[in-house]
């Protein structure tokens, strides 16, 4: 492990220990599954569509779990959410997006007005972040169903 990567796991496990509890207990669910390191943070590919970030831990499609990929560097935005949110973020993080993601009305507006689903707050501020602290580019407001 990269000693610079110290600091940020230790505050994902003391400021973010709800989502890196839940992170830790989905990465045990899916042990056997590929992961790899990424400045500082475990990436496990798993079959879902959908990715997820809960602390130090993302999970990505198999597909797109490599390192140069743009939906990588949205999920490590959500990491520095953890950082600077604290248990607050599953409140004003977690919650909104996955609602965002799964509520037939709101995939039906987006449908409908061909919005981005990186154009609602706690997505748009991950892309932020993500390109912020990494330089590379995130998911922008790409069209996905």
């Amino acid at each position: 492990m990269n000693v610079k990567a110290l600091p940020y796991i230790a505050w994902q496990t003391v400021w973010g220990f709800p989502q890196t509890i839940a992170g830790g207990a989905t990465f045990l669910a899916f042990a056997r599954n590929r992961h790899f390191l990424y400045h500082g943070a475990v990436v496990t590919t798993w079959k879902y569509r959908a990715g997820l970030s809960l602390g130090p831990f993302i999970f990505l499609n198999e597909r797109a779990g490599h390192a140069d990929n743009q939906l990588l560097v949205h999920e490590y935005g959500h990491t520095i959410q953890s950082l600077i949110l604290g248990p607050l973020y599953l409140p004003i993080i977690g919650l909104p997006s996955l609602v965002w993601l799964r509520t037939p009305r709101f995939a039906n507006r987006r449908h409908a007005q061909a919005l981005s689903y990186y154009s609602f707050y706690t997505e748009r501020w991950a892309n932020h972040l993500g390109e912020l602290v990494l330089k590379r580019p995130s998911m922008g407001q790409a069209l996905i169903d």
